[in-house]
């Protein structure tokens, strides 16, 4: 496990608290009463099995689902004059391999207010070179977007939420699709960006094998928080092999 490498505690905006958050679908609820703390410079990994509604927990602190309880970016006591920056991965989006946009006209999209098909100015294509060098992909600049692997697709979606550089860096399932190689090397650039740039992380995952080496905190949820602690804790806990491993379970 990582040590989180300066000392702040929770006074900078990279913390995310949440207090007894529920949402609901019509009468139902999806999650409830989820209390969870993810630290300044965390790399934290919710997990669950499918339908947990772990998903719906991203979507609310994104500000994309309503919910009740309390979601906030800073320790009790604490506040900050503008809130913090987040940064988001999507699941992978399917494209089209036919498709003719590269990743320098993905940038341009997302970044320029020029269209894209005049093509990047020279200051644009440098930014955009600047912003795929953090996670080791300039080579990837001048490919189609449907042709990149799965772990160079990663690559390219972890550069454009890094820009602006954020204070908490959410990923949803960042390893699906991507091969074991690619999952080491995923998971040490996430390991590099947070020390980097000293920000918090927080991503869903159903890949375990990794989460000792990496994670600070491992948040198991079924509706609601079943358990959570260090990686070893959680994944060796009767709790995990109860959903996991009972008849029927999927990740």
């Amino acid at each position: 496990m990582s040590p989180i490498p300066h000392g702040k505690g929770c006074n900078s905006a990279c913390c995310l608290r949440l207090q007894n958050v529920s949402v609901k679908a019509g009468n139902d609820y999806i999650v409830s009463d989820i209390t969870m703390h993810v630290h300044c410079g965390e790399m934290v990994a919710l997990i669950g099995p499918n339908g947990a509604g772990k998903s719906t927990v991203l979507k609310a602190i994104l500000g994309q689902r309503e919910y009740d309880g309390v979601i906030a970016f800073s320790a009790p006591g604490i506040r900050h004059r503008r809130a913090p920056r987040i940064g988001y991965v999507p699941q992978s989006p399917a494209f089209d391999p036919s498709d003719p946009v590269s990743v320098a006209d993905l940038f341009a999209c997302c970044m320029s207010k020029r269209p894209a098909f005049l093509g990047l100015g020279k200051a644009m294509r440098q930014k955009v070179l600047e912003c795929l060098a953090r996670v080791h992909g300039t080579d990837l600049i001048d490919k189609r977007i449907g042709t990149l692997s799965g772990g160079e697709l990663q690559r390219v979606l972890l550069a454009l939420a890094l820009e602006p550089m954020p204070n908490i860096l959410i990923l949803d399932e960042p390893l699906s699709g991507v091969d074991t190689t690619g999952n080491t090397e995923l998971m040490d650039m996430l390991d590099e960006i947070r020390h980097t740039y000293d920000l918090s992380i927080l991503m869903t995952t159903h890949d375990f094998g990794l989460l000792s080496r990496y994670a600070d905190q491992v948040v198991l949820i079924d509706g609601c928080v079943i358990d959570q602690g260090t990686p070893e804790a959680v994944l060796s806990g009767d709790a995990f092999f109860r959903i996991f491993y009972r008849k029927g379970a999927q990740q």
